[in-house]
């Protein structure tokens, strides 16, 4: 199945939080962990419709891994992964390596 976001939604698979602390203790997968603040961009709306009748340009593309708030996205399943679907407003920034 292939989901297009519509509008200035953008569609973010959650990339792993770390199992282990700074100071080397590995958490066990039963201790309550924060939902993800980062993820790759998989697809991307066309953009918001301005009042002139033009879209906006989208910031983020494809395969750019970004960071974003905590209890933004929306959650859906899709083939069985999880999936997360945001507003580009709610992306705090893109992480470049």
């Amino acid at each position: 199945m292939t989901i297009q976001p519509l509008e200035d939604k953008v569609v973010i698979k959650p990339l792993a939080s770390e199992e282990k602390t700074s100071s080397g203790i590995i958490l066990p997968d039963t201790a309550e962990k924060e939902k993800p603040e980062q993820g790759k961009v998989l697809a991307i709306g066309p953009g918001k419709m301005l009042d002139s009748g033009n879209r906006s340009a989208m910031s983020v593309k494809k395969g750019d891994v970004v960071l974003f708030t905590k209890y933004s996205p929306n959650e859906i399943k899709v083939d069985d992964k999880e999936l997360l679907i945001i507003a580009e407003s709610d992306i705090l920034a893109i992480i470049k390596q």
